[in-house]
């Protein structure tokens, strides 16, 4: 029996109010930015204003020549955008533009992932509600 309350208080706990060290807490997840989703209207406005936006055209070369774009835009294609991140600005908010809003929305959720600390922006409805509001592409 004295083995037994000598092996309890080697381990700690002996006596009824055994406590235990509390774990450390885990480390803060890394806070990965917010994607918003900006209207054609609000994007048009804010070009307009001339606010420092990036224009990200994530369609395909034949979208963006023959669909037409807003002017200004940059073309990266999303199934190329993981491997030229690097082309893209890190300093101001970006704006991601597709054919519907779909593949936006995957562009600025692939840059979140990859560490752009930026205001990031996937344009509702994509090209087609652009040109259906008669704003300026080429």
């Amino acid at each position: 029996m004295l083995l037994f309350f000598a092996l309890l208080a080697a381990f700690g706990l002996a006596g009824c109010g055994a406590t235990t060290t509390p774990a450390a807490a885990p480390p803060p997840a890394a806070q990965v930015p917010q994607v918003a989703e900006i209207s054609v209207q609000q994007l048009k406005t804010s070009l307009d204003a001339g606010n420092p936006i990036f224009l990200l055209d994530v369609r395909t070369p034949a979208e963006f020549a023959g669909d037409g774009h807003i002017p200004g835009s940059v073309l990266i294609p999303v199934e190329e955008l993981a491997s030229r991140m690097a082309e893209v600005p890190s300093d101001q908010p970006i704006a991601c533009v597709c054919r519907s809003g779909n593949r936006s929305l995957t562009a600025c959720n692939m840059l979140a992932a990859n560490g752009f600390d930026v205001e990031l922006y996937s344009m509702a409805g994509g090209m087609r509600a652009w040109i259906a509001a008669g704003f300026p592409y080429e």
